[in-house]
């Protein structure tokens, strides 16, 4: 199977390589004078006297493309970024390991910064993205975004 431009998603953990390689290849291009970066890891948060030990991640993969289009091409459209790098989990990522990541790379700060937080906030939000999170007893809850 062949990933489309829009993909954003990989089995399991994203691992730091995969992040550090996108850093490194961004050292060479001469218009950039700034990127921003988002990484979202997995916490032990405390619900009902339970601590979280994973995250099980679901996708509507067809949806999350066409959708993935839409927020890529508005932020494009709406700040002057050189590039943007999008990475989310999909199935199991355990407490401590990376589930998310956003690179934004633009001529000037601002325009990364504002980029890379908006593009948070929108997968946060308008991506068919789903969290069950699983507990030390082997029950689990669906996790809400904050």
């Amino acid at each position: 199977m062949t990933k489309q431009k829009n993909d954003i998603f990989i089995q399991g953990p994203i691992p730091p390589s995969l992040i550090a390689d996108v850093i490194a290849e961004h050292g060479s291009k001469s218009d950039i004078g700034a990127h921003s970066v988002f990484l979202g890891q997995i916490r032990a948060d405390q619900v009902r006297g339970k601590s979280v030990q994973a995250i099980e991640y679901s996708i509507n993969s067809e949806l999350a493309v066409l959708k993935m289009a839409e927020i890529r091409k508005a932020i494009f459209d709406n700040y002057p970024v050189t590039c943007m790098h999008v990475c989310h989990s999909e199935g199991l990522v355990q407490v401590g390991e990376i589930c998310f990541f956003v690179f934004t790379s633009s001529a000037h700060r601002r325009a990364a910064i504002g980029a890379c937080d908006e593009l948070v906030e929108r997968i946060k939000k308008e991506m068919p993205i789903w969290g069950k999170e699983l507990f030390e007893d082997n029950t689990h809850q669906w996790k809400t975004n904050r």
